[in-house]
C-alpha cells in the first residue's frame, strides 16, 4: 500500500493536519496547485490562487483534472506567456502529475494514486460512522421542545443524512434555519401543486443540513379563512360523519364542490359563509369545534401522505396557529408606522412606488387577510425561534404576495425581514390520470406504483428475488414522480409525461434505481470469492494504486466532485443539481462495467474495484437521499 508524504501546507488557506481527513479531497489537489501557482508567482497569492483552480469542467477544450483561467489574475504579462511560464517551472510532486497550457489556460492532472486513495478513503470513514457519533438528521433547534407540535416521526425504514456524511460541510453551523414548505389547504385532497412544494422543500430542508445548519420543518396549512364557512354551510347540507371518519379529505372535499356549485345561484350561501367566519375568529364554540374536526382529520390523512413520499416535519402550524393578539399588534404596528391607509372601509398599504402594488391588510368587515396572518406569524416565529434565515416554498403564482409580504415586514422596521426568502417554482401541466380527467396527488402514485409492478413482473427470475414487490413498486414510482420534478429547473413549467416518468433508460428515476440497484449486487454477485474487509480495515488492505484504468479515474474525479456539488447546490437551491450529479455518475458507472471487471481477476485488483464500486453506490444513495428518494437493494 503506497503512503501520501506529508501535504506542504500552505500558511493561507490554512488546514490544520487534523482537518486533512474532513477537507475534500478534491480541495487538496486545487491547493496543491495553488501553492504551487504562488511559487511560480509571487503576486498571486494563495488563497486568489486556490478560487481560480476549477474542477468539473468539461468540453473539447479541457485538457486536464483542474483548469485555471490565467486572465483572473490580472497580471501584467501576456497570459499566454504567464502559462508557459507555469509549465516550465512544474515538476510532479505526490498530488500533481502534469501540467499543459493552451493559450490562456492551464491544466493540471492529478496523481491518479493519490485520487484514489483520498477519494476512497474520505468515502469510506465518512459514510460508516461509528456507533457513538451522532448522525440524526432531526436538527431541530438546540433545546427545542416539539412535544406539543404535532411533529412527525420520520417514516419507518427512513436512512436519515448522516451529520457528517460524505459531501456534508459545517459552512452553517450554529445557524438556524426555518424551511416552510407543503402547506396545503385543510380539507382538500393532496394535488399536483402541492407537490412541487412538499418535494423541493423537503430537498431544500435536506440541504441545508448537508450544509450544517440547523433545520426546523415547517407545514404551515391554510386552515382558516371564509371556505371554512364556506366549507360548514356545506357539511350542514350534504355532510356524513360516517363518511367524514372513513375519508375526511374526500369527503370534505365533495362537499365542498358541491356548496360552491350551490353559491354560484344562491348568494346566501356566501352571506352564511362570512357570518360563520366572524364567529371563528369570535371563538364561538361550536363554529371553532366544527372547524378543529375538518382540521384534525384532514391532518391524520396528509400526514400518511407525507410517510409514503419519506417526508416528514417538526411542526405543524398554519394560519389558525397566529394568535388573535399578534394579529391584532400587527395591525397595531402597521398603523403606527404610518405606512397603513383607509380605502372604502377596509385598510390597505400603498406599495405602487415599489413597484408592488396595493395591498388590503384588513377587510372592511373587520376580518383577517392572508397579509396580516402571514405578518403576525412572522413575528411570532421570529420572537420564538429566533432564526437566521427563514426561506418560503411557495409556487411562482404568489410571487406578488410574498413580496409584498416582505416589504412590509421591511417598512415595519423589522432588520430580519432581509433574512426571509422566497423559493418559487412553476407549474405542472397535463398531470391527470390516463383517462385524461383531473387528478389527486394519491391516484397518480397508484397508477405509477401499478405501472412500475407490471414493468417488474416482466422479469420472472428477479422478481422472485424481491422480498416486498409491493413496497419497492411503491418506491420506484415515487421515484420517478419526483425525479421528472426535479431534475429540470425548478421555476419552470413542465410537462407530466407517462411515458418519460416510466422509463428505466435516460434520466429518469427508475434508471437512478437500477444504477444503485447494480451497484448494490456487485457485493453480493461476487461473494464468497471476494468480499471486502470492514471500512476500518480497507486503507490498509486495499491497495488502490491499482485502479489505473482511465474509466476508474473519472469515476474517482466525479465522486471527489461530490462536495462541491452539495455546495453549489446551496447556491442555486436547485434541485436539478444533484440530479444532473446523480445522473451522470449513474451513466459513467454504466460505462465501466465492461472494462472494470471484479469477477475472475487477481484478489487484490478485484478488491480494489469493488471498493470502487461500493463507493459509488454510496455516494449515488447520498445524493439519492438528498432528494428525498428511498435507494433500493433489489427491483
Amino acid at each position: 500500500m503506497t503512503t501520501l508524504p506529508p501535504f506542504p501546507l500552505p500558511a493561507t488557506p490554512s488546514i490544520p493536519d487534523e482537518h486533512l481527513a474532513s477537507t475534500p479531497a478534491l480541495d487538496l489537489f486545487k491547493l496543491a496547485a495553488a501553492e504551487f501557482i504562488h511559487s511560480v508567482l509571487p503576486e498571486v497569492d494563495v488563497e486568489k490562487a486556490f478560487e481560480g483552480v476549477e474542477s468539473g469542467k468539461t468540453g473539447k477544450n479541457v485538457q486536464g483534472d483542474f483548469t485555471v483561467a490565467v486572465p483572473r489574475f490580472r497580471l501584467k504579462a501576456k497570459p499566454n506567456e504567464v502559462a508557459e511560464k507555469l509549465v516550465a517551472a512544474f515538476k510532479p510532486t505526490p498530488y500533481l502529475a502534469s501540467i499543459t497550457a493552451n493559450g490562456a489556460f492551464v491544466f493540471f492532472n492529478c496523481q491518479v494514486n493519490a485520487l484514489a486513495s483520498l477519494v476512497l478513503n474520505q468515502v469510506n470513514t465518512q459514510t460508516y460512522l461509528t456507533p457513538d457519533e451522532d448522525h440524526s438528521a432531526l436538527s431541530t433547534f438546540a433545546n427545542l421542545s416539539l412535544s406539543d407540535s404535532g411533529a412527525d416521526k420520520p417514516p419507518a425504514g427512513l436512512k436519515l443524512l448522516k451529520k457528517n456524511g460524505y459531501g456534508t460541510n459545517q459552512s452553517g453551523k450554529g445557524k438556524n434555519i426555518i424551511v416552510e414548505f407543503s402547506s396545503p389547504n385543510i380539507a382538500k385532497p393532496f394535488h399536483a401543486g402541492h407537490l412541487r412544494s412538499t418535494i423541493i422543500g423537503a430537498f431544500l430542508a435536506n440541504l441545508y443540513e448537508a450544509n450544517g445548519y440547523n433545520v426546523l420543518r415547517m407545514n404551515y396549512l391554510g386552515d382558516w379563512g371564509k371556505q371554512f364557512g364556506i366549507l360548514a354551510v356545506g357539511f350542514e347540507r350534504y355532510g356524513s360523519e360516517e363518511e367524514l371518519e372513513k375519508d375526511a379529505i374526500t369527503h370534505l372535499y365533495d362537499v365542498y364542490v358541491k356548496i360552491n356549485k350551490d353559491g354560484e345561484t344562491d348568494e346566501s350561501i356566501h352571506d352564511r359563509a362570512r357570518e360563520f367566519f366572524v364567529k371563528m375568529e369570535a371563538g364561538d364554540e361550536e363554529a371553532v369545534s366544527l372547524w378543529k374536526k375538518f382540521r384534525d382529520l384532514s391532518i391524520v390523512k396528509y400526514k400518511e401522505t407525507y410517510a409514503r413520499l419519506n417526508i416528514y416535519f417538526d411542526l405543524y402550524s398554519g394560519e389558525s396557529q397566529v394568535s388573535q393578539k399578534a394579529q391584532t399588534d400587527a395591525l397595531e404596528a402597521l398603523q403606527k408606522s404610518g405606512i397603513v391607509e383607509e380605502s372604502q372601509g377596509a385598510l390597505i398599504v400603498d406599495l405602487r412606488k415599489y413597484k408592488l402594488e396595493k395591498t388590503v391588510v384588513r377587510k372592511k368587515d373587520g376580518t383577517s387577510v392572508y397579509i396580516t396572518r402571514d405578518i403576525g406569524g412572522a413575528v411570532e416565529r421570529y420572537e420564538k425561534y429566533k432564526f437566521d434565515k427563514m426561506v418560503y416554498v411557495v409556487a411562482s403564482q404568489q410571487d406578488l404576495h410574498l413580496a409584498q409580504f416582505f416589504k412590509v415586514l421591511d417598512l415595519m422596521g423589522y432588520d430580519w425581514a432581509k433574512t426571509l426568502q422566497h423559493v418559487n417554482f412553476g407549474m405542472v401541466l397535463g398531470m391527470s390520470t390516463r383517462k385524461g380527467t383531473a387528478v389527486f396527488l394519491e391516484q397518480i402514485l397508484d397508477e405509477s406504483k401499478r405501472v412500475m409492478h407490471d414493468v417488474m413482473r416482466k422479469n420472472e427470475d428477479k422478481y422472485a428475488a424481491i422480498e416486498d414487490p409491493e413496497y419497492t413498486s411503491d418506491k420506484l414510482g415515487i421515484t420517478a414522480v419526483k425525479v421528472q420534478d426535479m431534475s429540470g429547473k425548478r421555476i419552470n413549467n413542465y410537462e407530466f409525461k407517462w411515458e418519460r416518468m416510466t422509463s428505466f433508460e435516460g434520466d429518469t428515476g427508475p434508471y437512478l434505481q437500477y444504477a444503485h440497484v447494480r451497484l448494490s449486487s456487485v457485493e453480493r454477485k461476487n461473494a464468497p470469492d471476494v468480499v471486502l474487509p470492514p471500512p476500518a480495515e480497507r486503507p490498509s488492505a486495499i491497495d488502490t494504486s491499482l485502479l489505473t484504468e482511465p474509466k476508474a479515474r473519472e469515476i474517482l474525479l466525479l465522486l471527489g466532485q461530490y462536495p462541491d456539488v452539495v455546495r453549489a447546490a446551496l447556491k442555486s437551491l436547485e434541485p436539478s443539481t444533484i440530479c444532473t450529479f446523480a445522473f451522470r455518475l449513474s451513466h459513467l458507472i454504466s460505462s465501466a462495467w465492461e472494462t472494470l471487471i471484479v469477477k475472475g481477476q487477481p484478489r487484490d485488483v478485484a478488491l480494489a474495484r469493488l471498493w470502487l464500486y461500493v463507493s459509488a453506490k454510496d455516494v449515488l444513495g447520498s445524493a439519492m437521499r438528498l432528494l428525498t428518494l428511498e435507494p433500493l437493494e433489489r427491483m
